[in-house]
């Protein structure tokens, strides 16, 4: 089939109309074309959790033999709510300042102790509930759901608020699609509950 020239210099310089004002001619959207953006949104959120350090602190260590290794198990999981922390232990005067046990999953220092929360999408005891407003919230402000309490130490906050709105929905879109796993993180514990429990 020819294309008449004065038919394809018509349809150009609509294009080029177009193209001066910041216009587009796009397709419909599809749902194929959704489940495409859905796919490449998820493995940009998997990418964001795999290399920014998600998984060293929340997903609990266990001893492998090479050593502490990550329990894919229970992968994103937190703290062990089966692992009951004794009191922390007292540090010398001197340069110390941060305890940390064994699964990489509970923290004490000047701030109290904070445990590892569980991102897996258990509705009672993950992220199930939240929306990806909440999961965005909590980075931008350092507060649960943008409004609780603290985010504590050492979760990186600071570093984080300079990941996009994008990359941020991308990672939560991501957790979305792990296995759930039920496991209720303990409440964090005051410096004055950190300070008592180690002169128990």
């Amino acid at each position: 089939m020819t294309h008449h020239p004065i038919r394809r210099a018509a349809c150009t310089a609509v294009l080029s109309l177009f193209a001066a004002l910041g216009l587009s001619i796009a397709a419909p959207t599809t749902a194929a074309d959704n489940a495409h953006h859905g796919d490449s949104k998820v493995k940009h959120g998997k990418y964001l959790v795999n290399t920014s350090g998600c998984i060293d602190c929340h997903t609990p260590l266990k001893m492998g033999p090479n050593g502490p290794e990550p329990d894919m198990s229970r992968h994103l999981s937190g703290h062990p709510e089966g692992l009951a922390m004794p009191p922390v232990p007292r540090l010398p005067e001197g340069p110390w300042l941060v305890v940390l046990s064994a699964t990489n999953t509970a923290f004490a220092g000047p701030w109290g102790v904070s445990f590892t929360a569980n991102l897996t999408p258990d509705p009672d005891t993950g992220l199930g509930q939240w929306t990806a407003r909440n999961f965005k919230d909590t980075i931008r402000t350092g507060r649960h759901m943008g409004r609780g309490r603290p985010v504590l130490p050492p979760m990186p906050i600071p570093v984080y608020n300079n990941f996009t709105d994008e990359d941020l929905e991308a990672m939560f879109a991501y957790l979305q699609t792990l296995p759930a796993v039920e496991n209720r993180v303990p409440e964090p514990w005051s410096p004055q509950g950190a300070a008592g429990s180690a002169g128990k």
